[in-house]
């Protein structure tokens, strides 16, 4: 039987106050909601929202710092969503892009990221980090991070369309890049990913990852490289418990 979800219990779990996944396609096939609505999930206590947004490749992020209600509506376009409130399910959706999942146990509060590459050169994890850092007052040192599946250095080649913009601000980008060829190359986007969330002063045993290719694995994940198309997306989300 193949897993619905998968979840790093050495990155956060039900005793640490915290529910998280990274979902597979069977679990994205199973999941009806509108994005930028929230959403009603039922659980232990009969309450809680998922919330995913239109995402755009860039670099913004949006707070949920209050309960959610019926009404709202999120149209606007977003590539991170970070929350204070308990019993808000914070998801993004990928089928290739880095699903980045983070928590800060002291602030209590979490964030999801979309981290396709444009996003992840443009900054959108460490901008994310500074706007929890000036929101919550948390530090850096404190977060845990979590990087979820997405297209592997095996398969994810990419021409200079993305490898021009990784000497800008990327220290050691060679590092992260396999078999340069002419214009060409395999580039590792969770290793980038997490040399970001390191130089930013999270503690390397607190950043943990899903080694699994998106691409490679066709029974499990959507692959928008593989397919030619977008034929559906996972979704990955983390939220915090109430107290108890």
């Amino acid at each position: 039987m193949k897993a619905a979800v998968i979840t790093v219990p050495a990155f956060a779990s039900v005793r640490d106050g915290v529910k998280h996944f990274f979902g597979t396609r069977s679990h994205a096939d199973s999941l009806a909601f509108d994005v930028g609505v929230p959403a009603r999930q039922s659980g232990s206590d009969g309450r809680g929202w998922l919330l995913s947004v239109k995402q755009v490749h860039g670099t913004n992020a949006l707070v949920v710092d209050r309960p959610l209600v019926e009404s709202d509506q999120f149209p606007g376009g977003w590539d991170a969503l970070v929350t204070d409130q308990p019993g808000v399910m914070v998801a993004v959706r990928t089928a290739d892009c880095v699903p980045v999942l983070v928590h800060d146990p002291r602030r209590r509060v979490v964030a999801s990221i979309h981290a396709g590459w444009r996003g992840v050169v443009a900054g959108i994890v460490p901008k994310t980090f500074t706007l929890i850092a000036d929101r919550f007052g948390s530090k850096r040192s404190d977060f845990r991070v979590s990087i979820g599946p997405s297209a592997g250095p095996c398969c994810y080649e990419v021409d200079d369309a993305v490898l021009d913009h990784l000497p800008g601000g990327i220290r050691d980008w060679e590092s992260v890049v396999r078999d340069y060829r002419r214009d060409k190359a395999r580039l590792d986007l969770k290793a980038l990913i997490r040399r970001q969330v390191e130089g930013e002063g999270v503690p390397a045993p607190s950043v943990s990852a899903v080694n699994l290719c998106t691409i490679c694995h066709a029974d499990l994940f959507y692959s928008y490289r593989r397919e030619g198309r977008v034929n559906g997306t996972m979704v990955s989300g983390i939220t915090l418990l109430s107290h108890r």
